[in-house]
């Protein structure tokens, strides 16, 4: 076997290889890191370190920190740690939970391997008899349940970040966040900050107007459903909290990463709505109502965080994603009435021909 500090490329290893050890300690008898392969796994946006290992029996688990010198690092840890549990255990399809430090927020969760829904995506075309839309339609089936269920005996106070999805978050994660690191920072744009800022506001306060009692993942895309053994598992839900369920399913369809066509799309929401109106009574049309602004906002969030990420966290795996999410955007826009959001459809236009530029 070969050393496992052969294979662990990490800048600190010194602490990572505490983190191990302490892993093998939490894990217990049997454990040992001389009897382990190390592999370093990297995230997407996330700053959190992980790493899997690899019991020479063939027992494999995920090991997950938070990142250095962050002072969320911590809270969020412990938010992931609660709601895993309480996921897990309304049976919704999350890593079981094995271990957790409430000192340094080290967590050690089952593997769930390395094919994500969206590995499948860029691998297959869309055919009718296609397994992928198969896949879909039971992610949007797991999906409800864990909306409807996850909400049951929720508590807030494992949030770390908000409890609710709500109008506060509307306006400074999403719009202001669309604004801010993609308009301003990366594009410098001119903006007209009194019309988009009403514009903005008069969205919020239709999106606020959705039941946002259910329990709302909010970062619900392919990047983050791992698929083994022919089973859907669900990750990165540590930001989890109450909101609307129309969220969510946004956030699956109009995903960049998957860029599912939009006949498709419309097939998995109805199939959706089919399956979360049997768990529990909501007007169909009121849902659709409610995904075409939640859509919206989900689509400027997007925007702001790929923004961000590409020019401020020098992660140029997502400036490829910005003008396909734009376009999104754009044609989610002209479905509005006429009169509305005029100054952020003129917007999202000089952000298109910006993005071509850069």
């Amino acid at each position: 076997m070969v050393p496992y500090t052969t294979l662990l490329c990490l800048k600190e290893e010194r602490v990572e290889n505490n983190l191990i050890e302490q892993a093998c300690q939490m894990l217990g008898r049997g454990w040992q890191v001389d009897g382990l392969n190390v592999e370093s796994m990297t995230p997407d946006g996330s700053l959190r370190r992980f790493c899997r290992l690899l019991h020479e029996d063939g027992s494999r688990v995920v090991a997950i920190a938070p990142p250095a010198g962050d002072a969320n690092g911590l809270p969020e840890a412990v938010s992931g740690w609660h709601i895993g549990c309480h996921l897990f255990a309304c049976g919704t399809p999350v890593p079981e939970l094995y271990g957790f430090d409430n000192q340094n927020g080290l967590m050690i969760c089952e593997d769930l391997g390395d094919i994500r829904l969206h590995d499948l995506i860029v691998n297959r075309e869309y055919r009718p008899d296609n397994r992928i839309t198969d896949f879909y339609r039971r992610v949007v089936e797991e999906l409800a349940c864990m909306q409807v269920r996850g909400r049951e005996n929720f508590d807030c106070s494992w949030c770390w970040d908000t409890p609710r999805y709500d109008r506060g978050v509307m306006l400074e994660r999403e719009s202001g966040y669309f604004l801010q690191a993609l308009c301003r920072d990366l594009l410098r744009l001119p903006v007209d900050d009194r019309l988009i800022n009403r514009e903005f506001a008069a969205l919020a306060e239709r999106a606020e107007q959705a039941d946002a009692s259910f329990f709302l993942h909010r970062d619900f895309q392919s990047r983050n459903i791992m698929v083994l053994q022919g089973r859907v598992r669900f990750i990165d839900y540590q930001a989890g909290r109450l909101g609307p369920a129309a969220y969510d399913l946004a956030s699956l369809l109009i995903d960049p990463y998957a860029a599912l066509p939009a006949p498709l799309q419309a097939e998995l929401l109805e199939h959706y709505l089919d399956y979360f109106t049997a768990l529990v009574a909501y007007d169909q049309q009121q849902f659709k109502e409610e995904y075409q602004v939640l859509a919206i906002q989900r689509n400027l969030q997007i925007l702001g965080a790929f923004a961000f990420l590409s020019s401020r966290r020098g992660k140029p795996f997502f400036r490829q994603y910005l003008k396909p999410s734009l376009k999104s955007l754009h044609h989610l826009l002209v479905r509005t009435e006429k009169d509305e959001c005029c100054c952020l459809k003129g917007l999202v236009e000089q952000c298109l021909e910006g993005v071509s530029r850069i």
